[in-house]
């Protein structure tokens, strides 16, 4: 009974499309419906002036479709939508495709002019007599009503949507002169063009090009002859003929679509049997429509935040939010899949996922020179829920802004910093610095009074334990970074002021995870108590690695509209905030930690030269907690990370650890786990690259400015002064000595002949008293001081 009624509906339904048709074509104006002559034509006048009424400007808004975000190597990411489409021109789907289409839906569709009345007739007679019902509007005014429905959508105007679907007359009218229009504007081609990219195919694919990829992996213009019948009879009820749900719906919707292509002539009586005898096959290609179902969908999730907050992509963020799902766009990031999988697969094979004591691990790869960001990598699977051993959506590479966590302290990798600093000050290589007796158990104090700067000083006596290194009491500046000496650093970085050291960090690019400043104390600027995200350390010690220029990390390296026009990205921001000579030094002076220091026994394969720096943080019981090895070669940069990411209280220890099938007995250092994992990643991430060496460290860098101190003897003590200070030096007045100048004059300096630049020099004068002439006997055993073999640290004499 309910199959009756319905059919009735649909003949009810007809009956009003093919009397509107008629007004449209002027029949009833003919008497062609009507039995009064009279009355016809009265209605008939008055039917036409109501269509020519009508708006007739079709308006045909770009369609939404899918975006695409690129690996390096073209490879997809993920494919953000709100409706999966991808538009292609009509040469790239299979002519099966189109006369498949045509055949099912509008046969007559390259004879008629918009509106088909021979199809209303057709389908009408057709519906009276049983069988298969036949549908009345022509493809194009489908096409119409689609369009209609997908504009208002667009404008989030429900009701518009609502009403371009509505079944009344005043709606159907309308569509047909939309339709007449649309035919005198476009040719067949590019009607039958938009319809195949617009209709929806079910199952969340709209177009041809997205449902051929979705339920069979190819593309449209690969569309076999089933295949094509199979899509083509979708679309009038997508939602209950999706072959991966309704699989026997498709095959009688498929099979309906064969014997009309075999009634039109499209195909052979060959064609036709061997299809219809033909099983349904699909092979489903889930849409990549979310971070979560993508391959890397932690770099997936920092690419959309990168992404919202590109001014050229909108205004707000929800207009970029849109362009991204809607505008069909095309994302070449910087994502080396090889290295992705490299830092995958070497940080969870020591590290594994879910492991027992919940030992999080992250890794970011980046290219020095550039800023771009290679890969990022942690021991976790992504997942929305949270609370789950193993899962998470936290991205722990990155900082807050992209998704990330707050970061996580990178103890002493913040020494480089200092090494930098003091470099950059005019300390060199060979400078020696004084390490306070401390060790793990016993530590040193810092008190207000060793602080060159009050302002980022410390206001009460604080405690540093040595608990990478034993060695104490003078120590030259690249022992004291290879074994990491903390109190020789915190000794240094007092004398460097912790201002400056944090002023360098922020040139260096150097933030915590949540985007602020380093802390300017002590803590922060000597033993990296502050929280960074691997990211950002990396980017930071990418800096040393180009030679002084630091670029912002990057992830995207092109954006294209869907019809190929590149947008506008920020211009090259990169700066040069080392001077390379210096970078060149901090190098050095890193590779002895790799050479001879904490690291040593993760020297690169093959000799690749390579420097870097262990990291160790402590709890606030000063037990290790947070572990990072961060090094470098010409051409990569790699920050790893292992630590306790979930310490809310921050009283996790990392001490006799069980990682897999590894058992690492006592307190766990930055060198053991995070360095090993380091040189395995860089070790196949570097596979194939020329083996790059750095420059070497000018002389001066090496062992310091070294400058002649001018002559002084016989200038006024303010002459002598100012010609010490122009040269460069500090001058000091020293004590007197005998003489046969005049007192008051200078004499000599100490040192004598050179000293660093902006060192102190002592200039002695003279007494007045003559100095005692030698007795014979002196003469004979004690030869007159040679002015050309005196001693730095002497005074010079008048030769």
């Amino acid at each position: 009974m309910g199959g009756r009624v319905a059919k009735y509906a649909n003949i009810v339904s007809l009956l009003g499309a093919f009397l509107a048709t008629a007004v449209v074509l002027g029949l009833l104006g003919a008497g062609l419906m009507m039995p009064v002559a009279g009355a016809a034509g009265v209605t008939a006048r008055q039917g036409v002036h109501v269509f020519d009424d009508l708006p007739s400007e079709f308006t045909q808004t770009p369609l939404s479709q899918q975006s695409r975000i690129l690996a390096s190597d073209g490879t997809v990411i993920a494919t953000p939508f709100d409706e999966n489409r991808i538009i292609v021109p009509l040469a790239q789907i299979a002519l099966v495709m189109r006369q498949a289409q045509i055949a099912v839906e509008d046969s007559r569709f390259y004879e008629h002019g918009g509106v088909d009345l021979y199809g209303v007739g057709r389908a009408f007679i057709a519906n009276l007599g049983g069988g298969y019902t036949q549908g009345a509007s022509t493809l194009t005014q489908q096409y119409v009503k689609i369009t209609l429905q997908e504009n208002a959508l667009r404008n989030n105007d429900r009701a518009g949507a609502m009403a371009a679907t509505t079944k009344s007359y005043t709606r159907k009218v309308q569509e047909l002169k939309y339709a007449v229009t649309l035919e005198k504007n476009l040719t067949k081609n590019q009607i039958l063009e938009g319809y195949l990219n617009l209709v929806y195919y079910g199952d969340q694919a709209y177009g041809v090009e997205a449902a051929a990829r979705h339920y069979f992996g190819v593309s449209a213009a690969k569309l076999s002859l089933v295949q094509a019948a199979t899509l083509a009879g979708l679309v009038q009820r997508p939602s209950t003929t999706d072959p991966i749900r309704h699989p026997g719906a498709a095959l009688a919707r498929r099979n309906i679509v064969l014997d009309r292509m075999h009634l039109l002539g499209l195909i052979t009586n060959k064609a036709w049997t061997a299809a219809k005898k033909t099983k349904l096959v699909t092979h489903p290609q889930p849409a990549q429509s979310s971070c979560a179902l993508s391959p890397y969908p932690y770099f997936c999730g920092y690419v959309s935040e990168w992404l919202l907050d590109q001014p050229a992509l909108g205004k707000t963020r929800a207009d970029r939010l849109d362009k991204i799902n809607r505008g069909g766009l095309t994302i070449q990031t910087t994502l080396n899949p090889k290295m992705a999988l490299a830092a995958q697969q070497e940080l969870t094979a020591k590290v594994p996922i879910g492991n027992p004591a919940d030992i999080g691990a992250a890794a970011a790869v980046v290219e020095p020179g550039t800023g771009h960001v290679l890969a990022i990598a942690q021991n976790t699977t992504f997942s929305l829920k949270s609370g789950i051993l193993g899962k998470t959506s936290v991205n722990w590479a990155v900082g807050q802004r992209y998704g990330g966590s707050g970061g996580f302290a990178f103890g002493s990798s913040a020494k480089m910093f200092a090494v930098a600093e003091a470099l950059r000050s005019g300390m060199p290589i060979s400078s020696t610095i004084v390490a306070r007796p401390a060790d793990a158990t016993h530590p040193a104090y810092f008190y207000p009074k060793d602080y060159t700067e009050k302002a980022c000083g410390i206001v009460s006596p604080w405690a540093v334990h040595n608990d990478e290194g034993s060695h104490n009491g003078p120590i030259s500046l690249t022992d004291a970074a290879a074994h990491s000496v903390n109190t020789a650093f915190a000794g240094l970085v007092a004398k460097l002021g912790p201002c400056k050291v944090r002023d360098l960090m922020t040139k260096m690019g150097l933030h915590q995870g949540n985007g602020n400043q380093i802390t300017p104390g002590p803590s922060a600027t000597t033993l990296g108590s502050d929280s960074v995200s691997p990211l950002t350390l990396a980017s930071a010690y990418a800096t040393v690695a180009s030679g002084g220029t630091y670029c912002p990390p990057t992830p995207v390296v092109s954006i294209k509209t869907s019809d190929n026009k590149a947008l506008a990205l920020p211009k090259n921001q990169c700066k040069k905030v080392l001077d390379t000579d210096v970078a060149n030094g901090v190098t050095k002076i890193l590779k002895a930690v790799i050479t001879n220091g904490t690291g040593y026994g993760n020297s690169l394969a093959g000799g690749r030269p390579a420097a870097g720096k262990t990291g160790t943080a402590g709890n606030q019981d000063g037990f290790t907690n947070e572990t990072w090895f961060v090094g470098y070669t010409p051409q990569l940069t790699t920050a790893v990370w292992v630590g306790t990411p979930d310490d809310k209280n921050n009283t996790a220890r990392l001490r006799n650890l069980k990682l897999g099938k590894r058992f690492y007995g006592g307190e766990v250092f930055g060198s053991t786990i995070a360095a090993p994992i380091w040189k395995r990643i860089m070790d196949r991430a570097s596979a194939g690259m020329p083996l790059r060496d750095f420059a070497d460290p000018s002389g001066k860098v090496q062992s310091g400015d070294f400058v002649a101190i001018p002559r002084v003897y016989g200038l006024s003590l303010s002459n002598a002064k100012g010609l010490l200070t122009s040269a460069g030096f500090k001058p000091v007045v020293g004590y007197a000595v005998n003489s046969d100048l005049p007192a008051g004059l200078a004499v000599g300096t100490q040192p004598a002949y050179r000293a660093l630049r902006g060192t102190a020099v002592v200039i002695y004068t003279s007494n007045g008293v003559p100095k005692p002439t030698p007795s014979p006997t002196q003469k004979q055993t004690t030869p007159p001081p040679n002015p050309t073999k005196t001693k730095a640290g002497r005074p010079r004499h008048k030769p």
